[in-house]
């Protein structure tokens, strides 16, 4: 039920005609300028009173400032305050605006997944979990899940290996030998004791120390009186290795069941941090620091904190305690989760360990943001530096709005020729607008050539006005590459004058690098303290590392398809089911000729040829 109200901007803006019209109902309510740009996105239990407060005096300069250029507002009446948060959040994601505090959409949490298998695996995961497995998490980042992994492969000696590979196994692998692995895929434990590890495992995860530990001990003492020394030796040994983990963790731990996501805001001026850090059973699993786009505007810790819960657990799952630093409305956010299935305490003065583990996560906010600005600071001379010696003109004088692309050619002896183009803009590398081109139909090696093409594919449609052209393009070599770059240009009626070539010093040593341009301006030379040259080899040593790794992955991608297409009798649906089978080229290499012949429409004598062929042996 949607009721927009429209002022005319011909007359300063007179609140009391919309905000006689309100309802004392929940919904969602955005403040629009004369333009028809959407300055604010809020939520309200009751309309009527939160529109109102925004025009009552005492509000702070930020919203005075918003205010002060409202021109209309527009209205959405819901049937409950869950649903308007799930309005308010499909708005400030479709919008962004101004004056809202927005946090960036992130990528999923990574999982400690166990698989579904008589022998279940234990492995990194991102992604959405499904039921047929059991999942762990979610984690702060990669390194906290890896870590989890290398500790219950100390104690619990579960396996990580692929199913292909555990399927194919004919000895123990050097996990076993380390003793990080009890080596189920030869037998060498049965699947109820292994089973008993699984379970063993998941319970420390989730916190039961103490009743692992017990278990253990009745374990080891039950196998000493039956005289088995050598099994009791085992568990003993298994004992020691929880204990040392154990006491690694002391200081994160409470000994009991908690999960938990510690939140603490640090603010300066328009700048702030929110840092998560995550508990699990007990266990501190590690920080993460969130970055909002406040847009320069000075806010406080409290809206802050209110926009990170909004937002942050409308997509992500809530543990049933939140720890936070800043004084919000406890209960109304206690409510509004539980109408959106997320049922939290939300503690703001804990004590013992909670306290402390929320004093770690506020120290943690503070240095965070303190690196960010210190990062921002230093990136944002950066590209002034680079402004200002190549003279460019990014939109309205504003560094922050230049873009540079970079590209690059990587192959392996004409092999695989792949183009990359990255992005800087806003004062950093923006990696979703990365592209890689795959470059077909030339001399293998020709690297003119391919840069042609990738500059033709790459500003034709600029000249069709699909596109903008970047305020400046590098291209990573000297005169000849850069070149080719103007032919193009030329051939695209394009101005090649932001195009400048980087040409590798004296024995390719960073900040000897020359810099040529198409026109008559000799080359530069800016030394290795230049802030601009420093900007200049991030970027272009980023176009590099992009261009290898996509050559590289298309190079092993066409070896491995070159080699199965290669093989006498085997067409597409062979080949799909050998693959299948195996897991890939390396674990058809590693197969018998009775693995191969077990592939269904794989005959005895096929098989033979097919390892003849894979061998070199035919």
């Amino acid at each position: 039920m949607r009721s927009p109200v429209t002022i005319s901007t011909a007359a300063p803006f007179d609140p009391q005609p919309v905000l006689d019209g309100l309802p004392h109902r929940p919904g969602v309510y955005r403040m629009l300028a004369a333009d028809g740009l959407v300055l604010y996105v809020g939520k309200a239990r009751d309309l009527k009173k939160r529109v109102s407060s925004y025009f009552n005096r005492g509000v702070g300069p930020r919203i005075a400032l918003m205010v002060g250029r409202i021109a209309s507002i527009e209205t959405t009446v819901t049937r409950s305050e869950a649903e308007a948060l799930l309005l308010e959040n499909n708005l400030i994601k479709a919008h962004a605006p101004r004056f809202n505090i927005v946090f960036r959409d992130d990528k999923s949490y990574p999982y400690l997944k166990f698989s579904e298998h008589r022998f279940p695996r234990i492995a990194y995961y991102r992604g959405a979990p499904d039921r047929r497995a059991r999942y762990f998490g979610p984690f702060p980042n990669a390194w906290a899940v890896k870590d989890s992994i290398r500790e219950l492969q100390k104690v619990f000696r579960l396996r990580t290996c692929e199913d292909s590979v555990f399927a194919h196994r004919a000895r123990p692998c050097l996990l076993h030998q380390i003793q990080r692995c009890s080596a189920p895929c030869v037998g060498l434990i049965e699947a109820d004791a292994y089973a008993a590890d699984i379970d063993r495992a998941v319970r420390f995860l989730r916190g039961e120390t103490d009743a692992v530990i017990a278990e253990l001990e009745d374990k080891m003492h039950a196998l000493s009186a039956e005289l088995k020394f050598e099994q009791a030796a085992a568990v003993r040994d298994q004992l020691g290795s929880l204990s040392r983990v154990l006491h690694q963790q002391a200081v994160d731990t409470t000994g009991g069941d908690t999960d938990a996501d510690v939140i603490a805001v640090a603010v300066e001026g328009g700048h702030a941090c929110v840092n998560l850090a995550m508990v699990r059973g007990g266990r501190h699993l590690g920080d993460k620091p969130y970055f909002p786009n406040t847009g320069g505007e000075a806010v406080d810790s409290v809206e802050v904190l209110e926009a990170f819960i909004s937002q942050h657990y409308f997509d992500q799952p809530a543990p049933p305690v939140l720890i936070v630093n800043a004084a919000i409305d406890v209960a109304e956010f206690e409510e509004l989760l539980g109408a959106v299935g997320r049922k939290v305490q939300i503690l703001r003065q804990p004590q013992a360990q909670r306290r402390r583990w929320l004093e770690m996560a506020e120290t943690n906010a503070h240095l965070a943001l303190a690196r960010r600005l210190a990062e921002e600071g230093s990136q944002q001379a950066r590209t002034r530096a680079l402004v200002d010696t190549l003279h460019l003109e990014p939109d309205d004088g504003d560094p922050a709005t230049l873009r540079v692309e970079c590209f690059d050619i990587s192959h392996t002896m004409g092999e695989a020729t792949q183009a990359a183009c990255v992005v800087y803009a806003n004062h950093a590398m923006r990696s979703s607008e990365y592209r890689r081109f795959n470059i077909a139909d030339i001399t293998p090696g020709d690297d003119y050539a391919a840069m042609r093409q990738v500059l033709t594919r790459r500003y034709s449609p600029v000249t069709r006005g699909e596109a903008r052209l970047p305020h400046l393009v590098l291209i990573d070599g000297g005169a000849g590459q850069l070149g080719v770059a103007k032919e193009v240009f030329d051939d695209l009626g394009l101005d090649p004058c932001v195009l400048v070539g980087v040409a590798k010093g004296e024995d390719r040593k960073v900040g000897l690098e020359e810099l040529v341009f198409p026109d008559d301006r000799p080359p530069l030379r800016l030394g290795r303290e230049s802030q601009a040259l420093l900007l200049i080899a991030q970027i272009r040593d980023e176009a590099h590392r992009f261009a290898i790794t996509g050559m590289r992955a298309r190079r092993a991608k066409s070896r491995q398809s070159s080699q199965l297409e290669d093989l006498e009798g085997i067409g597409p649906k062979r080949r799909q089911k050998l693959l299948a089978r195996f897991g890939g080229l390396k674990g058809l290499h590693a197969a018998s000729v009775e693995d191969i012949a077990q592939v269904q429409g794989v005959s005895r004598k096929l098989a033979e040829r097919i390892y003849a062929q894979l061998h070199g042996t035919a």
